[in-house]
């Protein structure tokens, strides 16, 4: 526990000489709070496979000994096995990681964002993107959505052509919604960006989670310079403490991101636990199939209760139609559930868990609901 109050800290910030442009903002951050079941932030809740957490530990083993010496600055191995895993005839060259997508948005944005450049993102989308465009001294633009949160390829193709952005980003599949969006979308973004020379990133964070049938934007890279595509290693492959993220891209965008990143910016550590993980591919995707069957489980027991849950293709359910959303998010905190408030009119988000934890959430609604 800090031993400064809120208040003297507050007004110690205030009084520090701050970018005009940050001052009275608030850090990202989801509730960290200590609760038997967490369905919150998205994180892959499944036990680790133990051939993974065997050679992940083997690996880290091995990379210690040699601490004393930087790590490849290239992580040549690292963008090896990332382009095998992708597939898509992907070389090493048309790779790029980072620690965690987010610090691969941020080089992003510090290599073609910055004073007097434009980021287009269409809200309610991924709560950081505004957070990055302001860090980088970047104007956050926030598009429009239907009124049902999907967006097509026409608004969206008039609105880069309304505001000529520097660059855009597209959630798919959607933060906080879970829908992927349709390739039409994105080529539509691309080619009206086409006189701006907008770069256009797609954050496919929770690709893994897709629908049968859902393509990825990695089919759209052939072609397109200005197209990138991020993922992350946080969700399907459970390494959020690792912090993992990367992008495909062409390799000129890779140079890009040499220009900006910090020197050895993945550690020897990071970068083994990553390589041992995809070598582990195969467990743990198996886990990924259970979660998109406790995901579909989630949207039938919605549905059953007369909710309303998005098509999802994450790892999380989206579901409107909720009276008093504070208060369920509450009363099932007060059952040792925490899911989350996405700050939306009668809306909350929940991450697919376990067996046991969807029993527990959905065996949780009837009499909350109920109460309410």
């Amino acid at each position: 526990m800090s031993e400064f109050p809120e208040s003297d800290r507050r007004a110690a910030l205030n009084g520090l000489p701050l970018r005009p442009e940050l001052c009275g903002m608030e850090p990202y951050g989801a509730p960290q709070l200590d609760v038997p079941i967490m369905l919150n932030v998205n994180e892959n809740t499944h036990s680790f496979p133990e051939d993974a957490h065997r050679a992940i530990v083997d690996a880290v083993d091995a990379a210690v000994k040699g601490l004393n010496r930087y790590p490849d600055r290239e992580f040549t191995v690292l963008r090896s096995a990332l382009a095998d895993y992708l597939g898509h005839g992907l070389s090493a060259d048309q790779i790029w990681a980072a620690n965690g997508s987010n610090e691969v948005l941020q080089q992003i944005l510090q290599a073609f964002g910055g004073p007097g450049r434009k980021l287009l993102s269409f809200p309610p989308t991924y709560s950081m993107y505004p957070l990055l465009a302001r860090g980088t001294g970047t104007e956050y633009i926030s598009g429009q959505r239907a009124e049902d949160f999907t967006l097509s390829a026409e608004s969206a193709a008039a609105q880069v052509e309304q505001y000529q952005p520097d660059l855009v980003v597209l959630c798919s599949p959607n933060n906080p919604t879970g829908t992927a969006l349709e390739l039409e979308v994105i080529e539509a973004v691309y080619r009206a960006g086409e006189a701006s020379r907008t770069v256009v990133i797609v954050d496919e964070a929770y690709a893994e989670f897709r629908q049968a049938g859902t393509p990825s934007a990695l089919e759209l890279l052939p072609g397109r310079d200005r197209l990138i595509v991020t993922r992350t290693m946080s969700k399907a492959f459970a390494l959020a403490g690792a912090r993992l993220g990367y992008l495909a891209a062409a390799p000129a965008m890779t140079d890009a991101l040499r220009l900006v990143r910090l020197p050895y910016h993945l550690s020897a550590l990071t970068q083994a636990a990553a390589v041992a993980a995809l070598e582990c591919s195969g467990s743990l995707l198996r886990n990924v199939e259970d979660i998109k069957v406790q995901r579909d489980r989630i949207v039938d027991g919605l549905k059953s209760l007369g909710l309303e849950p998005a098509r999802s293709d994450s790892n999380f359910v989206f579901f409107r139609g909720v009276k008093d959303p504070h208060s369920l998010w509450q009363g099932l905190l007060d059952q040792g559930i925490l899911v989350r408030d996405v700050g939306l009119p009668h809306s909350l988000r929940v991450t697919a868990g376990t067996a046991e934890e969807t029993d527990a959430f959905l065996n949780a609604l009837p009499s909350l609901l109920n109460q309410a």
